[in-house]
């Protein structure tokens, strides 16, 4: 064994072995990234052609789906941090992409819409987005396509509720509230 593979544990210098992480090609988080940008890969060139990021893309997609929507509702379906989404929202209003007003029963609200423009570019661009998810079933299959939307959906949902037992957190406290 070599010396990393031990760690001393604690006020009394007892010497245990270390708990081996898993190989970082089987990370889930990796893999999960890795297979994002094999995806976007395919996508970003069109977006960018149009003069759009792909967080513009994911707000004006979300947006596009429905009359209106408040602010912070966009920045959860978008998974976007509020100061991004604020920057974002700047922006596609100044190009004309959407439009936002505060909320006439509590003005502390902010709703967004998009505007004619934007649904104009979201048409610009969903044909060319159909023809990459056909080359991605064709390549990956249609059935496979499928499963993989599935158990990502179920593995979403699955994770969802709670935070995971960490086990070496001692019962009864809270995870979120322990600085590792």
């Amino acid at each position: 064994m070599k010396k990393h593979d031990f760690v001393t544990n604690g006020p009394d210098g007892k010497v245990a072995p270390r708990l081996r992480i898993r190989d970082f090609s089987q990370s889930l988080p990796m893999l999960l990234l890795r297979g994002r940008e094999a995806v976007m890969r395919h996508f970003r060139p069109s977006l960018l052609e149009h003069g759009v990021t792909e967080q513009q893309w994911r707000v004006l997609r979300a947006l596009s789906t429905t009359d209106e929507m408040e602010v912070m509702v966009l920045a959860n379906a978008t998974y976007l941090l509020a100061p991004s989404l604020s920057r974002i929202l700047k922006d596609l209003q100044r190009r004309g992409l959407v439009k936002r007003r505060s909320d006439r029963r509590d003005l502390r609200r902010n709703l967004v819409a998009i505007t004619p423009k934007g649904d104009e570019l979201i048409d610009t661009l969903s044909p060319r987005s159909e023809v990459i998810y056909g080359e991605i079933c064709r390549r990956f299959g249609q059935k496979n396509f499928d499963l993989l939307q599935d158990l990502l959906r179920e593995l979403e949902a699955d994770l969802q509720d709670d935070m995971l037992v960490d086990p070496g957190m001692p019962a009864g406290v809270d995870p979120q509230k322990t600085v590792r």
